[in-house]
């Protein structure tokens, strides 16, 4: 049989060869974009990339704002929270102490209204109110979180019985009803400090709130770390660093640490809108700030007994609470979904 290649002219059958497809200088630097940023950077991608979480951001940055920076506000407004405009001035409060002006008293002078009975400037004391929250809120955050991390980690690290002693404990003290606990108790841990609780001051009471709050505030992101770091620990990389004699301090730092941020950042975010609204509770029961320290809790209580007759005064403060613990959860959201590594980028 006479084969192809014998005819004259004739060319063997070639196999088809795969076509090497370039790719656009534009998608090569794309890629190596993305595979040289740090998770950090993919999270502030992300991050930046969604719409609400920087609004809601930007919303909690600027209550801070007010709350570090109330003195100089007041100073250029020209008010305090303490003085009782309405009863050194004529012509503000009629005889049941109310605002004589719609809206509360409403005016250039007074820019959100004066406070019935004692004429004080709702304005200032929304900006004081604010700074005396947040400065509880994030004292007790910090602190329960720090407590979390550590009974959580070591809980789930170290096992045994450890994990059982600190187990039972966090079931123990989350079985404590919080609001009565807090009731309770906070009188009690006022009369540590001061004898006369009629005249405590400011600081110990804030000492007090933030001890209490910070009590029942720390298990549930314990017992979140100590799952997860009980997944941890039975993972490849930490059986290598314990076999290759790294001690448990530098496992905890190195290898387990890193791998529980997003649990800690995301349980934060939401923990110090709770914590804002428990201390605003415990002054509006009577037994967290009182006179004549600005609060939001307070101005919820004075707002209870005028509402009838002056529904302004109660807008303002439950308004600004309203907005400031919808944008720190929507927040805490936002940044869960940025850490997300499933999520694209």
């Amino acid at each position: 049989m006479t084969s192809p290649s014998e005819f004259p002219g004739s060319r063997a059958p070639q196999a088809p060869q795969a076509s090497a497809v370039t790719p656009a200088p534009g998608a090569r630097e794309a890629a190596g974009a993305a595979a040289g940023r740090s998770p950090g950077q993919l999270m502030w991608r992300r991050f930046r990339r969604d719409r609400t979480g920087v609004a809601a951001a930007c919303v909690v940055l600027f209550f801070f704002a007010v709350g570090l920076l109330a003195p100089v506000i007041s100073g250029l407004y020209g008010k305090d929270p303490y003085t009782r405009y309405g009863q050194v001035q004529d012509g503000l409060l009629n005889e049941f102490g109310y605002p004589i002006a719609p809206n509360g008293g409403i005016s250039g002078e007074f820019w959100f209204g004066i406070e019935p009975i004692l004429g004080r400037d709702v304005f200032t004391q929304l900006l004081y109110g604010i700074r005396t929250s947040l400065l509880v809120a994030v004292a007790v955050t910090l602190l329960a979180t720090l407590t979390a991390i550590v009974l959580g980690v070591a809980a789930g690290y170290l096992g045994g019985r450890t994990d059982f002693l600190i187990g039972r404990t966090i079931d123990l003290l989350m079985a404590f009803p919080n609001q009565l606990f807090f009731v309770a108790f906070m009188p009690i841990v006022v009369a540590l400090f001061v004898a006369d609780t009629d005249e405590t001051p400011t600081w110990v009471r804030a000492v007090a709130m933030v001890l209490v709050l910070w009590f029942l505030g720390w298990m549930s992101l314990a017992r979140i770390l100590r799952g997860t770091v009980l997944s941890l620990r039975e993972r490849e990389f930490v059986e290598a660093a314990r076999v290759s004699g790294a001690s448990p301090w530098r496992i905890i730092r190195r290898e387990l640490l890193p791998n529980v941020v997003t649990p800690i950042l995301v349980q934060s975010t939401l923990m110090l809108p709770n914590v804002v609204t428990a201390a605003a509770g415990l002054s509006f029961l009577g037994v967290g700030f009182i006179e004549p320290t600005p609060d939001w809790g307070r101005m919820f209580a004075t707002g209870a007994q005028v509402f009838e007759n002056d529904f302004t005064y109660m807008f303002f403060p439950g308004g600004a609470m309203v907005l400031f613990i919808v944008a720190f959860n929507l927040l805490g959201d936002s940044v869960r979904d940025a850490f997300d590594p499933r999520a694209r980028y």
